[in-house]
């Protein structure tokens, strides 16, 4: 009777080798449609400033600056059912969620004009450095289905190499603009003149997130953007934070302790990521030493719907 036993426990071991190789006793959708993906971003989009790409393959969440994508994975039909069946469909999924993390790459807005898209398109220097990136992103999720199916979602990171990658060339392009940089010589300002970081509240002018956002007075010209900042500190956190709520982003350690909150009045250009703030607030961030130091320093978080 023992032995008896012991091979119905062998064989059953066996199947359900069998059926997890091939995707089976996992728990999850019952097909890789990319839908246990695609709740999760939506539940982010919700709370945070994110997108989601068209075709719901990619997240490019601004406020926590990463950019994500999914791929899924079959096996060929002649393996269904078989040990190889799992390896040979997460492989597939990962080609599939590797490919598509570079076309939502690159629809990120770097500015009010210009995509991701835009640069790669003029540069092959910038394509060949930005396909590298996406190549050396991580597998943060695997998804195993119930049809043998794999969801696999892969990350990178906008901070760091990727900003190291676009700015030079955005900053070379600013400059071919006639917008002219703040004053050079502000004074060292009072105590209750002196602030540790700028928020702005773009709320209800259908303002939206880009990576390199720009800042003008009532005249045009630029009171923050890639003119003002150290390349270091933006290459390290970024031009700007976002946020969706204005106490979050006046309590993020961003801004520090003592932030101004601004109004914006309007969102300019094409991507409606340009914001216009009144001059007598563009006037308290350029006249004090201190205040220009902060901007330097990205030390900006802006609101947004």
């Amino acid at each position: 009777m023992r032995s008896k036993v012991l091979v119905f426990a062998g064989v059953l071991a066996g199947v359900l080798f069998v059926l997890t190789g091939a995707g089976f006793c996992q728990q999850g959708q019952a097909a890789g449609d990319g839908k246990v993906t695609l709740d999760k971003w939506n539940k982010i989009i919700e709370a945070k400033v994110a997108e989601t790409t068209p075709d719901g393959k990619g997240l490019i969440n601004y406020e926590e600056g990463y950019i994500e994508s999914v791929g899924i994975g079959a096996p060929p039909e002649k393996y269904y059912g078989k040990p190889q069946a799992r390896p040979m469909a997460l492989r597939a999924a990962q080609v599939d969620a590797y490919r598509n993390l570079l076309e939502v790459t690159k629809g990120v807005q770097i500015d009010s004009q210009t995509t991701v898209k835009d640069f790669v398109t003029e540069s092959d220097i910038i394509s060949a450095s930005v396909s590298g990136l996406v190549k050396n992103a991580k597998v943060t999720n695997r998804e195993y289905m119930s049809d043998g199916t794999v969801e696999v979602t892969v990350r990178m990171y906008m901070s760091g190499s990727f900003v190291r990658t676009i700015l030079p060339k955005a900053i070379a392009d600013d400059k071919k603009t006639d917008m002219p940089p703040m004053p050079l010589r502000p004074k060292p300002g009072k105590a209750e003149d002196i602030f540790t970081g700028l928020v702005i509240d773009a709320r209800g002018l259908g303002a939206r997130p880009a990576m390199s956002p720009k800042v003008f007075d009532e005249n045009g010209k630029e009171v923050y953007g890639t003119l003002v900042v150290n390349k270091e500190y933006a290459v390290q956190q970024g031009i700007s934070g976002y946020a969706r709520d204005l106490s979050a982003a006046q309590g993020n350690p961003r801004v520090t302790n003592n932030p101004i909150t601004v109004k914006a009045m309007s969102a300019e250009g094409a991507g409606k990521s340009d914001l216009k703030i009144a001059s007598e607030d563009a006037q308290k961030l350029r006249a004090v030493k201190e205040n220009v130091a902060f901007l330097q320093k990205c030390r900006v978080m802006i609101v947004l719907d």
